[in-house]
Formats: C-alpha cells, structure tokens, sequence
C-alpha cells in the first residue's frame, strides 16, 4: 500500500461538489488528491461522457444566480436557464480559476473504500492501494437508476432517463414518459414534439410552476419572499397566484390535481407542460397498473399500445464503493448532520448528498467551506472543534423547514434557504 498520500485526504469525484471541495481546500492549505474516474471533470455535466446523466437538450432548472458557487459567478452574457455546454465551460473556468486541474488525477477509478488502522484505504482499479487521512464523498448521487416494479413484462423498449440523450430514439413511435419530476417534465414536452404519440403517466397530480413570472425566473421571485421572512402560508399564497395569473389551474388544462399542498414536493418548473397537454400533442395518465406485451394498462381502466417507455423515476442512493455501515445508514440514506458530517467519524465526509428545492452548487460550497473550518479546528481550536463535535452527533437528524411527501425522491429534499443559514451560522463559529 502506497504509504506517501497518507497525509491528505481523498476527494472522490470532479463533479460539481467535488470541484469546489478541492477549491476550499486548496485555499485552506489541506493537502488532497481529486480522484475521477473519467478523463475530464464536470462529471454528469460533462455530456456524452459514459457516466453523464444530462441529454443534449438538457438546461440547469434552477436559474444561474441560485445555482452558481459562492465566489464565481456565471457570467453576464449566460443565459438565466444555461443549457449544458455553458455549465461545462463554466466548470471549466471555475477549474482555471481556482487551479484545480492540477490537483486532480483523472483516469483514476476508485473500486473500494474501508477504514484503515489509521486513516483509510483506498483501492483504485487495476490494484493499486493507498492509504489517506481522509474522505470526501462528492461523487454525486443520480447515477444509480431506479426503475418501478410494475406487474407484468413489458415487450416494447426501455429507456431510463439517465439512458436518454437525444429525440431521433422518439420519432415514430408511441412513447409513454413515466414520472413527474422535472426530468420527466421535460422530457414529455420533447417526446411530445418528436414522437409519433406521446403520454406521460403521474402516479399523483403536482403543482408546475412556470419559469419566469414578469420577465424575471420564477426561482428569484420565491427568493424574495424568503428573504422578507414571509411565512409559508404566505408564500403558498403568493405562489398560488402566480401559478394561476400565468398558468392556470392545473385541471382545466388536462393535469391532474394536485394531491398535495405547495411546496410539500420537490419544485417542478416547467412553463410548456400545459400548453402541449391542452393542445392535445400529450396525453396525461394516471399511475400504470399491469405490463402486457405492447399494451400498458392504468390504473383508471383505460389501455394504450405503446412502443417505448421512458423512465423518469430518479435514481437509488448508492455507494457501492463503501459498506453501508460505515456512513450510518438508516432509513435507506446516510444519517449524517446536515447530510455532510459523520456523528463518529472526523475523517468522513459526504457533499453534494443534498437535493434542494434550488440551485445545489452553493449550497455544496458552503458544505466545503464548513468541513475546511472543521479540519482546522480539530487542530488548531480544540474548544470549537468539540462543541461542533457534539453538536454532530446528537442532530443528524435535522428539523424539516417544511414536511416533504414520504417518497424516495425527497429523502434527500433540502429548504435551500434555512439549509444555507444555518451552514452561514455555524461557519461564524469557526471565525
């Protein structure tokens, strides 16, 4: 085992959190390596790469003021909603910038994961071990597909969206898009535009918001409500409005009603959902009940032939890497303090492990900036250090700003404005 790296600690990935990690480290003078499995960084942004999720019409859905990190802003020619080639040349800069590539060991797949005698061993493919003070998850988590378990066999083509990239795969057929997240939203419009026939399937009715509202992303205008201090009830009814002055109610188009209140669910933007459904170009079903052959059968009565089903149902949150019981897994997630800190562990982290009703990237960098104070603390202010440890290990589990669905998708949901104060506070701690 490779003994020379065991002073620093291993960042896994150059995705969108693992880049900025290796930039506050950088800055705080914590020796790491970033290791990526693929010959370039940006990770799912990075498109056509074997391991990118994005399609080639992908834009971020969060505007670029909410999305970007902390000390690099987009630039101004960017548009609000950047489609993925800008967010790669964005990552590229930030990477420029701060002087990450140098840090950054490309080609390098990381196969196992395991605690040491001191410090942690790391297994890359091919053989090779190290060993590392530390590590950093930030690998990213919707990588992992999950499909539903629908009775029956289904006898047309499967795609999960993470598997999509472009339309011509659509045209001639009869496509149903199953799932109602942004992805699937998305993808319903497109399928809608290319293919023969398109439906989407929901197994329950949500609330669209549009993505501008008066010119100005529809993201921004939540954030002033928040930054008044407007309680939620306020901000449903502001919301509310909003979604009727320049969507209309969801029923008089053709959606389904909601089942739920606002905001209980994660965000979905989407301005031309509506326009296609009332101009009959999609159609929308309920949840599917049995697979048969080419026919897929609902669970209201009503059958459809159909010759493709496009999975939009999210992904498992996945570490094959490292054992379940070293990340104090519960409730099929890492029960970590703010989805970054180990209770035990001062040598284990997790960032990016957020899904915020925002921009995520931030967010991330905050995390980074929060594990960097801890670091120095444990050696430098030990009375700090441990306040900070004992705060960790009785509030993994956090109090929910707002009470999500119980559904797999939100069991990594984030208020991205409480969850960004209180990262803010706790870095005052450290000053």
């Amino acid at each position: 085992m490779d003994l020379s790296t065991s002073d620093r600690f291993c960042i896994l990935g150059a995705g969108t959190s693992g880049l900025t990690v290796a930039k506050n480290f950088l800055q705080a003078n914590i020796p790491f390596d970033c290791l990526e499995r693929e010959d370039d960084l940006g990770g799912n942004w990075n498109y056509g790469k074997p391991n990118s999720s994005v399609y080639a019409s992908t834009h971020l859905i969060s505007s670029k003021a909410l999305t970007e990190y902390t000390d690099y802003p987009m630039p101004e020619d960017y548009p609000e909603f950047p489609n993925h080639r800008l967010v790669l040349g964005y990552l590229r800069g930030y990477a420029e910038k701060f002087g990450l590539t140098d840090h950054i060991q490309f080609n390098t797949e990381v196969e196992r994961v395991e605690p040491a005698e001191r410090g942690w061993r790391v297994s890359l493919a091919g053989g090779e071990q190290r060993l590392y003070r530390g590590i950093v998850i930030a690998n990213g988590h919707n990588w992992d597909p999950r499909f539903p378990d629908f009775p029956g066999e289904f006898s047309g083509e499967v795609l999960h969206s993470s598997e999509y990239k472009t339309p011509d795969v659509l045209r001639d057929k009869r496509v149903l898009v199953v799932g109602g997240g942004n992805s699937g939203c998305d993808l319903a419009v497109e399928a809608s535009l290319h293919a023969r026939r398109a439906l989407q399937s929901w197994r329950r009715g949500y609330h669209l918001l549009p993505k501008f509202f008066k010119g100005k992303p529809i993201d921004q205008c939540g954030e002033t409500l928040l930054r008044l201090r407007l309680p939620l009830w306020a901000r449903r009814l502001g919301a509310k409005m909003i979604i009727r002055w320049v969507l209309g109610p969801s029923e008089l188009a053709g959606l389904p009603k909601p089942d739920h209140r606002l905001f209980e669910s994660h965000p979905i933007i989407n301005s031309r959902l509506h326009s296609q459904v009332a101009h009959g170009d999609l159609s929308m079903k309920p949840d599917i009940a049995r697979l048969d052959g080419n026919r897929i059968r609902f669970v209201d009565g009503s059958e459809e032939e159909i010759d493709l089903i496009l999975y939009a149902t999210g992904f498992h949150i996945s570490f094959p890497f490292i054992d379940q019981q070293y990340l104090n897994w519960h409730d099929q997630r890492p029960n970590l303090f703010l989805n970054v800190f180990h209770p035990e562990r001062d040598d284990l982290f997790c960032a990016g492990l957020i899904q915020p009703d925002s921009g995520q990237w931030g967010l991330v960098d905050y995390q980074a900036q929060l594990i960097a104070r801890y670091l120095h603390a444990l050696e430098q202010n030990p009375r700090a250090a441990r306040r900070f440890a004992r705060l960790k290990q009785s509030a993994t589990r956090q109090p929910a700003a707002i009470t999500y669905l119980d559904s797999p998708r939100h069991r990594l949901e984030v208020e991205h404005y409480t969850y960004k104060r209180q990262i803010q506070n706790l870095l005052t701690k450290f000053a």
